[in-house]
This record gives structure tokens, sequence and C-alpha cells, in this order.
């Protein structure tokens, strides 16, 4: 009886080692999935180039990491890219990926490096960016008119985000216009919570539209500032009006697209 009991024992283990590694590797297979997906259907959003170094899996415990996150910038802008993130952490309800909505319990963006190009009082290219993933999602609402547009226009899993934190993220800007003076500028954490929690959750699209429109409108925020303390500064020096100064900066930040 006992021989049989061990028997019984030892083949449960080998049953759960066997479910263990399936999950493991389940779960490095899925990141590759993801990182696929998110190379290639985010251009389409953004009109901007996405790679990604690598995303890992955790089906067990509902967590993720993406690494090496880097969005270009669109077409008329020559800065490589427009935003990096070297580590994203997401933690999920694992149970959620098998229903219709999955439930994302936190994301946590750390340290994000942004290329500032363009004019924070016009065009700029976060903007360009944030409008063309605008654009993007007013199409996706809009009733398809044939069958290929409606299998493509077919809305995928909602989401619920809890919790979403940009950290200790920093703006890189280059001022030509004041003898070619470059800043770093920190920005303040950016905190959004309680995304799409009712029963219709949100879309993909949805989510990078309201975190893009929130890290644009930061980023402009803490440049115009700058631009504007920079230009008062230069004013009091020369001796001459502020208003002057000021009012040139429209042109200090114009892109170099020509």
């Amino acid at each position: 009886m006992k021989t049989i009991k061990r028997i019984l024992w030892g083949l449960v283990i080998v049953l759960v080692v066997l479910i263990v590694v399936a999950v493991i590797v389940a779960g490095l297979f899925f990141g590759n999935i993801v990182k696929a997906g998110v190379e290639t259907v985010g251009p389409k959003i953004t009109k901007a180039p996405i790679t990604v170094d690598a995303v890992h899996l955790s089906l067990l415990t509902g967590s993720a990491r993406i690494e090496g996150l880097v969005v270009g910038n669109p077409e008329g802008y020559k800065t490589e890219q427009a935003i990096s993130v070297g580590v994203t952490a997401v933690g999920a309800n694992p149970l959620s990926v098998l229903s219709d909505k999955i439930v994302v319990r936190s994301i946590e963006v750390r340290n994000p490096e942004i290329m500032f190009e363009g004019n924070p009082f016009g065009a700029n290219n976060l903007t360009k960016i944030r409008d063309n993933v605008n654009a993007a999602t007013a199409s996706s609402r809009q009733p398809a008119t044939n069958q290929t547009a409606q299998a493509a226009s077919k809305p995928g899993k909602k989401l619920e985000v809890d919790d979403f934190l940009i950290t200790g993220a920093k703006v890189h800007v280059s001022l030509a216009g004041m003898g070619g003076k470059e800043m770093t500028l920190p920005l303040p954490d950016i905190h959004l919570s309680n995304m799409g929690t009712g029963a219709e959750g949100i879309t993909a699209a949805d989510l990078t539209r309201r975190v893009l429109d929130a890290l644009t409108t930061a980023t402009v925020k803490a440049v115009s500032n700058a631009a504007t303390d920079l230009g008062k500064g230069a004013g009091k020096t020369v001796g001459g009006g502020v208003n002057k100064v000021t009012s040139g900066l429209g042109g200090l930040f114009k892109k170099s697209t020509n």
C-alpha cells in the first residue's frame, strides 16, 4: 500500500513539474507573440515605428516585463526616436486572460527618455503621434463599409487598467535658437487609474491614447515653461524687452524638416 502511495505521489509531483514547465514555455512563447503584436499593430496606430527588445510573461503570477520599448518619430522629424523605455512592469489577473476583458492590476513605466522635437507652442513630434493615435481611435469607431474592413475592425479583447504609473521620466530638448543649448528636464510622475472598470472596458488603442495624451501634455508644459524662463533670462541679460524674446520662442523650436 505504501509503495502504491509513493508511486501516486511521484506521479503527482511529475505532473505538477510538467505543468509548471509547460506554463513557463507557454509564457516564453506568448512573449514572442506579444512582442510581434506590439511591433505590428503599434505602428498602425501611431504612424511611427515601434520596436521591443523582449517581452517576458509569467502565466502563473500574471506578471509581465517589457524591455527596450522604443517609439520612433513620425515622418517629417529627424531625431531617431520620440520615446524609449528601458523597463515596463505589468501585473494582471491571470484568470482574466480567458475572459472577454483582461484585468490589468498595474502598469509601471520606469525612467522613460523622451526626445522633444518641434515647437511647444505648435507642431511637434509628440503631438503628431498623439494626433495619429486619436485619428486611429476615431476611425475604429466608424462602421465598416465592406467585409474586408469589417474583419479588420473587429474589436479585440477589452481591457481594464486599475493603475498606470509613469515615473522618472526625462525630456531631452535642444534649443538651437539659443546657441544650441541642450536641456534635460524631469517630468513629474504621471498617474492614471480606474480605466475601463465598467463592463465595456477600453481598447488597447483607447489606453494608448489616454497615456500618450497625459505624457504629451506634461512634456509640452515642461518644455514651454523652460523655454519661457530661458527667454525671460535672455531678455534681462541683453536689457531688452522680454516680450520680444518670448514672442520669438515659437521659431526657437521649429522643426528642421526642410
